[in-house]
C-alpha cells in the first residue's frame, strides 16, 4: 500500500485559539505522527460558564498515541503550549521546543505535576530533530513573543513549512526579526510542497507594522500624562513590556509590574538571554508612597480577564493601590473577538472613577504579532509552495487566505478541526472525517464537552432551578406533603403567593391522587413531578426550571 502524507488540525482551524496539529506519514492509518503545538482557549460565560480553560479534545491522538512520535511547541503563546501540563500525560511523548519556549513549557508541566525528562531543548536551524520519518528544524521569525519559530518538516513526501504565528518584522525590539534571505534559502534547498500558514490577518489590507514603530508614541504619551499612567498589555508580548517600560523610566517615573503572569514572562526572557535589559522595577507598597506623577504601573489584563490587575483596579483599590481622577489607563494591545464586553466593562469602571482611557485603536500604541494580507503574499511569492494551507484562524480567514492562495495558482484546501487531507499528490485531497471536541478545565478538574456539565450549568442559569422532596411511607403511601426549594427563580408569579408554596400546594394535590403503580416505580414518579413543576412554573413566572426530584421511602419494622 502507498504511503501517505497527512494534515490533520485537532484545533486552531476553522477557530482562534488552542492550536493542535498533527502530520503523519506513512502506510493508510499505519503513519507515524507527530504533533504541532498543544494551545488553549479561554472560557466565557456565556457558551462556557465558569470554565477556566478549553482545550482540543485529545481522543483521535490517545488512541493512536503508539504511532505518536513527538510534540514541537512552536512558541510560548497560551494557544500553543497552555495545554502541555494538563494534556500531557495522555500522549507521554518527547517535547522539543527552543530555550525559551521550553522554560514555559517546563513550567507548565512541572505546575501540573508531570515530569519533564522528556522535555528536549533545540536550538534553531541548522540543528536537525529525528523524529521517524520527520526530520525537523526550527526557524526563528518574528511574532509578538521571543523566539517564535517555524518548523520545516521534511518528509519523504517533500518539504513542509509549518509558520506557526508570526509576522514580517525587522526591528522587532526582542527577539529575532523575520529573516528574507533565511527562507529564500529554506525555498531553494528543497522546493516546499506544503506551506501551512497563519491567516489570523488576512482581512488586513496594509502591510505590518514594526514593534520598533512604538517608542516614539508611547514615550510621547507617557510625558503627556500629568499623574499615574497605567498601562495593560500581553504578558507575553516581552518587546512591548520593555518599550513601555523605557518610555516610563525616560520620562522620568518607576516603573511597577503587577501580574504574576507579566513578573514570569519578564523572568524567563531575563534568565534564557532573550531579553538582555529591563529597568529595574518596584513593588506595589513603594508605588503607593511615591508621588502620582512619578509612577507607571504596567499590569496583567489586557482581555479583560476578571481576576488580573486590570479589572481589580478598575474596581477600586489592588495591593494598596488606587486609581483616581486624572490618572491615565492604556490599552496597548488589541482586545480579541469575543473578549469586547469585559474590556469595556474595565473601561467603564475606570471612566466612574475619571480616569481617561486610551486604547490602540488608532494604531499609535500597537502592532499586531500576524501578518497581514500583503506579508502573506510575500511569503506565497518567497517559498513558492506547490500546496497551501490556511490554519490559525476562524472560517472566514481560511477561507479568504485560500482565495488568496488559489489566485496565484497554488492548490489549496480549506481544513477545519477534524479534517484529514492527504498531501502526498499535487493536490491536497480530504480522506477522513475524524471526531473531534474539546475539553474544559472546570477548578481542577478536566471534563469532556458531551459529559453534560457545562450544558446543564447553562440550562440552570437560563431557567432557573427547583428541588422537590417527597416521602413515600412504609405502606408505600406518599405523605401528603411535598418540599420544594427555588434557586434563581422570582420568588412570587401570577398567583401572588410565593411560588415555593403554590408549587407545594399543586404537588400536595397530585400526591393525594396518584395511583399506586405510579408511587411503586421512582422512574415514573420523578417524571410526574417533574412535569407539574416545570408547568406551573411557567404558568407561574414564565419559566420551565431544571427540577431534581428527591424521593425517600422509609422502610417497614
Amino acid at each position: 500500500m502507498a504511503e501517505r502524507l497527512i494534515y490533520l488540525p485537532l484545533g486552531g482551524a476553522g477557530e482562534i485559539g488552542m492550536n493542535a496539529y498533527v502530520y503523519g506519514y506513512g502506510e493508510p492509518g499505519r503513519e507515524r505522527l507527530i504533533l504541532v503545538d498543544l494551545g488553549v482557549t479561554f472560557g466565557d460565560m456565556d457558551s462556557a460558564p465558569g470554565i477556566d480553560l478549553i482545550m482540543a479534545d485529545m481522543g483521535w491522538l490517545e488512541d493512536n498515541r503508539d504511532r505518536l512520535e513527538a510534540i514541537f511547541i512552536t512558541h510560548g503563546h497560551e494557544d500553543h503550549v497552555g495545554a502541555l501540563g494538563l494534556l500531557y500525560g495522555r500522549l507521554k511523548v518527547p517535547v522539543y521546543a527552543r530555550r525559551f519556549t521550553g522554560t514555559l513549557a517546563r513550567m507548565k508541566m512541572e505546575e501540573a505535576g508531570q515530569p519533564t525528562d522528556k522535555l528536549r531543548i533545540v536550538a534553531p536551524r541548522p540543528e536537525i530533530v529525528h523524529a521517524g520519518p520527520f526530520d525537523v528544524q526550527f526557524v526563528p521569525l518574528s511574532h509578538s513573543i521571543p523566539e517564535s519559530s517555524a518548523l520545516i518538516i521534511d518528509t519523504p513526501a517533500g518539504r513542509v513549512v509549518h509558520t506557526g504565528d508570526f509576522k514580517l518584522d525587522g526591528t522587532p525590539v526582542v527577539g529575532e526579526p523575520f529573516d528574507p534571505m533565511l527562507f529564500h534559502e529554506i525555498a531553494n534547498e528543497r522546493p516546499v510542497k506544503v506551506l501551512a500558514c497563519d491567516s489570523t490577518n488576512v482581512f488586513s489590507p496594509n502591510p505590518g507594522r514594526s514593534e520598533a514603530m512604538l517608542a516614539n508614541p508611547l514615550l510621547d504619551f507617557v510625558v503627556a500624562q500629568k499623574q499615574m499612567v497605567v498601562a495593560t498589555t500581553f504578558a507575553s508580548n516581552v518587546a512591548r513590556l520593555k518599550t513601555l517600560a523605557d518610555a516610563g523610566i525616560a520620562a522620568g517615573r518607576q516603573i511597577c509590574l503587577l501580574g504574576r503572569a507579566m513578573r514570569k514572562m519578564v523572568t524567563a526572557a531575563i534568565e534564557t538571554g532573550v531579553l538582555t535589559s529591563f529597568p529595574d522595577v518596584i513593588g506595589p507598597e513603594q508605588a503607593a508612597e511615591l508621588p502620582r506623577n512619578k509612577v507607571m504601573l504596567i499590569v496583567t489584563g489586557s482581555q479583560g480577564e476578571r481576576r488580573a490587575a486590570s479589572m481589580q483596579l478598575s474596581m477600586g483599590r489592588y495591593l494598596g493601590l488606587e486609581l483616581k481622577e486624572g490618572d491615565s489607563f492604556l490599552f496597548s494591545s488589541r482586545t480579541i473577538p469575543g473578549n469586547e464586553r469585559p474590556v469595556i466593562r474595565i473601561m467603564n469602571n475606570l471612566s466612574r472613577r475619571g480616569v481617561d482611557v486610551f486604547d490602540a485603536d488608532d494604531g499609535f500604541y500597537h502592532v499586531s504579532g500576524h501578518a497581514n494580507r500583503p506579508d502573506l503574499q510575500a511569503v506565497h511569492d518567497l517559498l513558492k509552495p506547490e500546496i497551501l494551507i490556511p490554519m490559525h484562524g476562524e472560517h472566514m480567514h481560511l477561507r479568504e487566505h485560500a482565495a488568496l492562495g488559489q489566485a496565484k495558482g497554488i492548490a489549496t484546501a480549506i481544513a477545519t478541526n477534524g479534517t484529514m487531507l492527504d498531501l502526498t499528490g499535487a493536490t491536497p485531497r480530504v480522506v477522513d472525517d475524524v471526531a473531534t471536541g474539546r475539553l474544559y478545565l472546570d477548578g481542577t478538574v478536566l471534563i469532556g464537552a458531551m459529559d453534560g456539565i457545562v450544558r446543564d450549568r447553562i440550562r440552570m442559569a437560563l431557567n432557573g432551578h427547583a428541588t422537590v422532596s417527597i416521602i413515600i411511607d412504609e405502606n408505600d403511601e406518599p405523605l401528603p406533603d411535598a418540599w420544594v426549594e427555588t434557586m434563581g427563580l422570582a420568588q412570587q408569579g401570577r398567583a401572588g403567593v410565593p411560588l415555593a408554596r403554590h408549587l407545594e400546594s399543586e404537588l400536595a394535590e397530585f400526591l393525594d391522587r396518584v395511583d399506586a403503580r405510579t408511587v411503586m416505580d421512582d422512574k415514573k414518579l420523578d417524571e410526574a413531578i417533574r412535569k407539574i413543576t416545570r408547568n406551573v412554573a411557567m404558568e407561574e413566572i414564565g419559566k420551565k426550571p431544571e427540577v431534581k426530584v428527591i424521593i425517600s421511602r422509609l422502610a417497614a419494622d
